[in-house]
């Protein structure tokens, strides 16, 4: 059993997990329009789950209720407030202001990617039906179902370091290498309607890079402290959301179109 005490040494022992994310081959794949809207399809899920942990740490680490009180730590709520006004509330491209999940909706629009199936799936919970349940009515992608389940499964644990660790390790630190991978294939694709999608990931790259996934790393140490127990829930929880994020990632490359012959 890997011993961790501290966010550095968490991450190097995911070392291993994060190489295959980086170095998986779906990237190289995404070589055309139809593949991009294929890749959106299935990928839009793990956008939309990423709100629902970005909530559920709001919800644990700071007060959402009427009456307010104080609630946890000070650092920490500062961190995940910080993060939730970038997320949900971003600056929009041509002004306002438009959360990502929206954003990335949009950028699906452009490419011609079908919106129909994650719509479906939003109205269904909207209409109060439970995340599996509104998986199933959608007729959600298998692979895109398992991923948001993971999650889920994750929240239910009721687990702040377990939480914030799949938020941290398999999110927002992960985020900007994996999808420098994307924005480098599709940087090539000149002429496509991809601005939208582009301008979602470098975004991504950017702010997770430089300001929220270093918030997060500061944020899942205040968590943690110097309880061995807590870093060791954080570890199995980070190789957890790695090990499911790489099944979505093998998944969409199965369900990618047969390339056309020439």
């Amino acid at each position: 059993m890997t011993a961790v005490h501290s966010f550095e040494t968490l991450r190097a022992a995911l070392r291993p997990e994060r190489a295959a994310l980086i170095d998986h081959t779906l990237y190289a794949q995404l070589s055309g329009l139809r593949e991009v809207r294929t890749f959106m399809e299935h990928h839009v899920f793990a956008v939309w789950d990423f709100m629902s942990l970005l909530k559920g740490l709001q919800r644990a680490l700071t007060c959402v209720d009427v009456p307010w009180v104080p609630r946890g730590d000070s650092t920490a709520r500062r961190l995940i407030n910080e993060i939730v006004v970038g997320e949900e509330s971003d600056d929009a491209p041509g002004g306002g202001y438009i959360s990502h999940f929206e954003l990335y909706l949009a950028a699906m629009r452009q490419t011609g990617a079908r919106t129909e199936t994650v719509e479906r799936f939003v109205e269904h919970l909207r209409d109060g039906s439970s995340v599996s349940k509104s998986l199933v009515q959608a007729r959600a992608p298998r692979g895109s179902a398992q991923f948001v389940e993971s999650t889920f499964a994750t929240l239910s644990t009721g687990s702040l370091p377990r939480i914030a660790a799949a938020f941290t390790l398999g999110r927002e630190e992960i985020i900007p290498d994996m999808f420098l991978r994307v924005v480098r294939d599709l940087a090539t694709q000149d002429g496509q309607p991809l601005t939208l999608l582009v301008d979602y990931l470098e975004r991504h790259i950017h702010l997770d890079g430089e300001r929220h996934g270093p918030m997060a790393a500061r944020m899942l140490e205040s968590i943690c402290g110097a309880d061995p127990a807590a870093w060791q829930a954080a570890l199995e929880s980070a190789r957890i959301s790695l090990l499911a994020r790489r099944a979505l990632w093998d998944s969409i490359q199965s369900a990618l179109p047969t390339p056309q012959p020439v």
